[in-house]
């Protein structure tokens, strides 16, 4: 009796990229686009008051958390590929460190490591709330980048590690200059595809007093008490920004794909 297939299901924390095989997806992508990015435009000019006030008020948020996300997801990487090797090394106690660090962080919740880091820590040492927020969200999102790491790197056939071995590499020369070269095509997707959930993530960032995009937007809607004013517009630009992202991710694939 043959074996029955097993399917993979991969859910992510991200918007769901559209692939040109799957139209439903595609299309859906498009009207939602589309329709966040009218009533953008359509609302202030409908309603100035308060929707203009709100997106004049904004900008400077936007600007704050497109620099968490990056700044964050920047070190998440160095993190993540330090520990991703780790996992894979032969070195006992390297191993174990690196395994108790993914397997500790990715127990407790961001929100907890964020409060752990501004707040129980500045018992001890006060870290700037902005610094505080980067290097909770890199240091939790570098255990998820591990994993996509090694995974990566283990994908790559161990042929690849055999034949430059016996062309007179160094392991470490080969790990460098032909197995992490093609891993990161590999890994580039779901690197991607972290990006977006860490810029949604950012959102929480609000709560150490970074005067990111919700931060500001808490900040007009309690002055002004225009609480669903406020918020739709608020989750109308996370909802452009992480849709947009998500088309880069698709075109990113493909032409990755393409070259392979």
């Amino acid at each position: 009796m043959p074996e029955p297939e097993i399917t993979t299901i991969e859910v992510g924390d991200g918007a769901a990229i559209p692939r040109p095989e799957d139209k439903g997806l595609v299309s859906a992508w498009w009207i939602a686009l589309f329709a966040a990015i009218g009533l953008i435009v359509l609302l202030p000019i409908i309603k100035p008051d308060p929707y203009l006030n709100i997106l004049r008020f904004i900008p400077d948020g936007i600007v704050i958390t497109f620099e968490v996300t990056v700044m964050s997801i920047s070190l998440a990487i160095v993190i993540g590929l330090l520990t991703g090797l780790g996992r894979l090394s032969r070195n006992r106690f390297i191993n174990l460190a690196a395994s108790l660090y993914v397997e500790v962080v990715r127990g407790i919740p961001l929100l907890v490591q964020l409060f752990y880091i501004y707040y129980a820590l500045g018992r001890f040492v006060k870290i700037p709330d902005m610094l505080s927020a980067i290097i909770a969200m890199a240091f939790c999102y570098g255990a998820y980048m591990a994993e996509i790491f090694r995974a990566g790197i283990q994908s790559i056939p161990k042929g690849q590690m055999e034949a430059a071995l016996s062309l007179g590499m160094s392991r470490s020369q080969a790990m460098r200059q032909v197995i992490l070269p093609q891993a990161f095509k590999v890994v580039l997707p779901p690197i991607g595809n972290e990006f977006i959930a860490l810029l949604k993530d950012s959102s929480l960032v609000s709560i150490l007093a970074v005067s990111d995009l919700l931060r500001r937007g808490r900040e007009y809607a309690s002055e002004t008490f225009n609480y669903f004013e406020t918020y739709t517009v608020i989750a109308l630009i996370y909802l452009i920004m992480t849709l947009f992202f998500s088309k880069l991710i698709s075109i990113m694939e493909e032409r990755l794909n393409e070259g392979r």
